[in-house]
Parts: structure tokens; sequence; C-alpha cells
């Protein structure tokens, strides 16, 4: 039976990515609907042009699809994904899943009560096919227990592109609750921990001042019993690199450790997903990119089976739990 879905939302560019790959994995969109005319839309639009949209969000949340991705401002995702939830459908959202505590809890408390599965497309994990090799070497001992990870994610700030929500810190979520989910999300999954410790937070803005709604800069210390790992991301890719980010992740094992330059290698090597493998047999640089990406294969087989093959329930929530209370500790700092 053909798994069905439809869009909430069109507000960040990680809807296209959402889209193709259900798209990809067999999976039927039904339409979707977006508040407005996003800077997105006319991407969205030239990328998939037989998509209907749908001027009423009840319209389209009657269509009685399996399914849900969503993509809006990061403020309103959390009454969207209560809404899908509540009509039947299960949920993939975009990060960040939510911005606040309130809105976690009213989440689990959705979760608790429909059965609905709410489940958060970490794209620099799931996306990013050199992740999973390196998920595969980690799983076959390549490199020992992982017992420290360093997550970079820098980011062009592209200021001309921006919508007006994406300075505010009321609709963004801030910098560590934003891009840093992704990385708390890689911490928890490849150390194996199922919650941590935030031994520091820090936040800032350096390079904006005429912006005071945007941190572009956000760091974060984590311990669990398994584990730890420094996280750092920020707003500053300089212009001459030829992505939108040098992100990088750096697993230290007991046996040896794994680097991946996902985005790009100013090393020299073309291409994406470069994964550096160095233990007691191997130190070579393997070309990942051709290592699949089974999140979505994975998604869809749990929505028909009631499955948590893709990513647990307990890891969603720990992950946005985590990220939230970094954020507020690092806006609490003196």
């Amino acid at each position: 039976m053909t798994l069905t879905f439809v869009a909430l939302g069109l507000d960040h560019r990680h809807i296209y990515g959402m889209t193709e790959n259900m798209l990809r994995v067999g999976a039927r969109c039904l339409g979707y609907w977006t508040e407005g005319n996003p800077e997105t839309l006319d991407g969205f639009t030239k990328r998939f042009p037989d998509l209907s949209r749908f001027e009423r969000i009840q319209d389209v949340l009657a269509l009685g699809a399996d399914l849900a991705l969503i993509s809006a401002i990061p403020a309103d995702r959390a009454a969207l994904a209560i809404r899908a939830m509540e009509s039947g459908h299960d949920v993939m959202t975009d990060k960040p899943g939510c911005t606040d505590l309130a809105q976690l809890d009213a989440i689990r408390a959705t979760v608790t009560e429909t059965g609905r599965i709410w489940s958060i497309n970490f794209s620099e994990r799931f996306e990013v096919p050199c992740v999973t090799l390196a998920d595969q070497l980690v799983q076959d001992g390549a490199i020992g227990r992982v017992v420290h990870t360093t997550g970079l994610g820098p980011h062009r700030l592209n200021r001309a592109t921006r919508p007006g929500w994406f300075f505010r810190r009321d609709r963004y979520g801030g910098i560590l609750t934003d891009i840093a989910s992704h990385q708390i999300d890689q911490f928890l999954h490849f150390t194996g921990s199922d919650t941590a410790e935030i031994a520091m937070a820090h936040v800032a803005n350096h390079a904006n001042p005429g912006d005071p709604g945007l941190q572009d800069f956000g760091e974060i210390a984590l311990r669990s019993d398994r584990a730890s790992g420094y996280i750092r991301v920020d707003w500053y890719t300089p212009d001459a690199l030829p992505n939108w980010g040098d992100g990088r992740l750096t697993l230290l094992g007991t046996n040896g450790y794994i680097e991946l330059r996902k985005y790009v290698d100013v090393g020299g090597r073309d291409g994406t997903d470069h994964l550096i493998l160095v233990n007691g047999e191997r130190c070579e640089t393997i070309d990942a990119r051709d290592a699949g990406l089974p999140y979505f294969d994975r998604l869809a087989h749990d929505i028909a089976h009631r499955a948590e093959t893709a990513m647990t329930q307990a890891h969603c929530f720990a992950v946005m739990d985590l990220a939230l209370r970094a954020q507020a500790i690092a806006e609490a700092a003196p």
C-alpha cells in the first residue's frame, strides 16, 4: 500500500529535501498548504510542479494522508504538528521541532494521547551519506566505543534572502535550539547515550549588532554516563567557501577515530561526504557519497508497522529537551 503525505508550511528550504526524499522512497504527495507566499515557495513549485496547493489547512488535512511534513516558521511547528497528529497523521518536522519547553510538553502529551509518530528530520545526520557510513563503521566496531564527539555546524548568513522571522529570537528559537539540535542528535546517537548533562552553554551576537534578536554564535559542552562532547555553531561562513558551511563531525573512539567532512573538503578533494578513518589497521579517506539515506525508508516502514527503526520517540524528545535547556542556560548566563 502506497504511503501518502502532505506538506504543511514551506518557510524553510529543508522542505525541499524532506519532500524529495519521501517521493524517492515511493510515497505520494497529496498536496500542500502554506501561510502566505514565503520566499521558498517558488523553489518548491519549480521542483514539484505537479503538486496541488490548498488554501485552507483543514482541506489538506481532510485528505487523510498518512504523514505530514512540517517546515513552517520554527515557532509555529509545534501547533501544526499537534493539529496534524490529532487529525490522524504521523509527523516529520524540520528541526527544531519546537521552540520552548511548553510546546515540547504539549507534543509529548499529544503523542501519548494519539499514538502518532513525531519525528524530526535532523538533516545533518539523515541527509548526509557519509554519516550513514560512519554509523555502519561504529556499529561494526571500527573505532571501538565512541567516548567523545566534536560537532561543528557553521552556516552562511545569506542576509539578503532571509525573511524577517529569521532575525527574531521568539520566532526561530535561538541558535542552540535551532542549529545545535543537529549536533546534540549526533552526540546522543553515536555515543549510545539516552540523555546528557549540559556542562556549558553559551550564545552571543558578535558580528551583527544591528540585529539584536539574532544569535550568530553558540557552543555547548555535554556529558553523559558514557561520553562527552563539544558543539560549536555559527553564522560566519565566509563568502569564498563554495557552499553554505564546512560542517564537520569527529567521533573519537577507544580504538581510533572518524572525521566527517560533510559538505566540502577545504584540503582539496572534490565533492562532498569525505570520511576519514584512522584505527589500528586503516588510515584512509573514503568517498562516502553512495552510502545512502536510510532514514526515509525506515520512517515509511515505521509508519506502516508502528515501529521505531528510523529513530526512537524517546531519542527525538531527548534531543529537543537538551537543545531547549541549553538555550535557556545560555541566555540566563550573565
